[in-house]
């Protein structure tokens, strides 16, 4: 049974001048990675990070939208690309060694957005993104990170993803200890994040998508997460992966490209199998309901909620604070 995230004291604001650059990141999360130790009641990083200023890049705007589906050209923002554009901060703080849980193994397994308004894609944004809290998980610990995007000191954005590092627990014995792919591969690996029994009843089927071998590589150009379980067969094995698979990312993207343009909206996703590439997968809706599957096999379910009139943003412009 899952609890709510532990809570604390809202976390000193640390703002940055420029992006953090992935690749470091990335190396420093893997040197660190066997020192972890995670446990459900580990102290959390204690900086909320901010990157005010923020334009986006039209050119690379276009060219994530082509590769997830989305039509170009509108002066709007799919409504996952602030989840992009604030990935380095989120790596910043994962990568970290007070971050408890280690990034190579840790498996994104949801995303909650909410958009409170459209946001622009000409428009400046003030990002931001903290570690709510950890809670336990019938596989391990997991952990919240709330990412939020401003404009002109409004809260326009904000999503919570959960990572979940794997390891025993008290509910598992070397007999039924959960199994599925290696547990062991980097960061943002997708698998299931339910019990299957709980899955909504079939949708219907509405699309087909082959999906070509490079989409792990198109994907990884356009939003900077170059893991190397989504680039190539070969560096995938290295992780447990007989193929490379897809990001968890492009594959929520590309069902809402699909599912149609959303204004006030929240959206929730949950990964539940990886996507091998290259194959074949079934794009399926229903009302409020989409789901990403092949055969039987379901690889992500979600679903796409228009936000009640008036939903109050908690746009307050947060505080001034050291750069760093």
């Amino acid at each position: 049974m899952r609890t709510q995230p532990s809570t604390r004291p809202e976390p000193a604001t640390r703002t940055l001048t420029a992006p953090p650059p992935l690749t470091p990141l990335l190396a420093r999360g893997a040197l660190l990675s066997p020192f972890k130790r995670p446990r459900p009641d580990a102290p959390v990083p204690a900086a909320r990070l901010v990157l005010p200023g923020v334009r986006v890049d039209l050119a690379r705007l276009a060219a994530y939208e082509r590769v997830c589906g989305f039509a170009t050209g509108p002066d709007v923002l799919p409504v996952t690309y602030p989840h992009v554009l604030a990935f380095p901060l989120a790596m910043r703080i994962m990568a970290g060694r007070d971050f408890p849980l280690p990034l190579l193994g840790l498996v994104h397994t949801s995303i909650g957005i909410t958009q409170y308004e459209a946001p622009t894609a000409t428009a400046e944004y003030d990002l931001a993104v903290r570690v709510e809290g950890l809670a336990p998980h019938r596989r391990g610990t997991e952990a919240t990170v709330l990412t939020e995007a401003r404009a002109d000191g409004r809260l326009v954005w904000e999503s919570r993803s959960t990572y979940l590092a794997r390891h025993r627990t008290r509910e598992e014995t070397p007999g039924n200890a959960a199994r599925g792919p290696a547990s062991d591969g980097p960061a943002s690996r997708e698998e299931p994040g339910d019990d299957p029994a709980a899955r909504p009843r079939t949708l219907p089927a509405l699309a087909e998508w082959r999906l070509a071998p490079d989409v792990g590589r198109r994907y990884g150009a356009v939003s900077g997460d170059r893991n190397p379980i989504h680039l190539h067969p070969l560096t995938a094995r290295l992780f447990g992966f007989p193929r490379a698979i897809a990001h968890g990312m492009w594959t929520v993207a590309r069902c809402l490209a699909e599912y149609g343009p959303q204004g006030a909206v929240e959206v929730r996703a949950d990964f539940r199998a990886p996507v091998p590439l290259p194959g074949t997968v079934t794009y399926a809706a229903q009302g409020l309901a989409f789901e990403l599957r092949t055969g039987d096999r379901v690889h992500l379910t979600g679903d796409v909620r228009p936000l009640p009139a008036g939903t109050h943003t908690g746009g307050a412009t947060a505080p001034a604070a050291p750069t760093g």
